[in-house]
């Protein structure tokens, strides 16, 4: 798979370690801007270029996770839903009374440990609740 399409489209399925390798370039890229941008340019400028880029960063996640989630044998939207659930809090934090803070982090830790287990560590589901079915039916009939 191309990048421009792995990290562009929802469309499609792709396996952990495309998830992993493909997860890694957006860090690794997001910290190479976070470390340079402040040396190049003026700090005020810097901050809003790295906030650009932390927004514009969301899409290629949403795009992985909605690959992996199919690939998991779900729904993009699922893999799409986490992500937003992992990010979005942090930036509602400045918009919420105090006392919701709590609340906002916990809802981003749990949606990452669920991000993190089911679209990280667990295997592919390569064939269908429908396929799954009919190979069982062909083997009990074989036997």
């Amino acid at each position: 798979m191309s990048p421009i399409r792995l990290f562009c489209d929802l469309d499609g399925r792709i396996g952990l370690r495309a998830f992993w390798l493909g997860s890694a370039a957006v860090a690794f890229t997001l910290l190479a801007l976070q470390r340079i941008l402040p040396q190049l340019t003026d700090p005020q400028i810097a901050r809003t270029v790295l906030a650009f880029t932390n927004a514009f960063a969301m899409f290629p996640w949403v795009a992985l996770a909605a690959k992996r989630a199919t690939d998991r044998g779900g729904s993009p939207l699922f893999g799409i839903l986490l992500i937003c659930a992992i990010v979005l809090p942090e930036h509602l934090r400045l918009y919420m009374p105090l006392g919701w803070r709590p609340s906002l982090e916990a809802i981003s830790t749990i949606a990452w440990v669920v991000a993190f287990i089911d679209l990280g560590l667990m295997p592919s589901a390569k064939d269908g609740p429908a396929e799954a079915l009919v190979a069982v039916e062909a083997g009990s009939r074989s036997a």
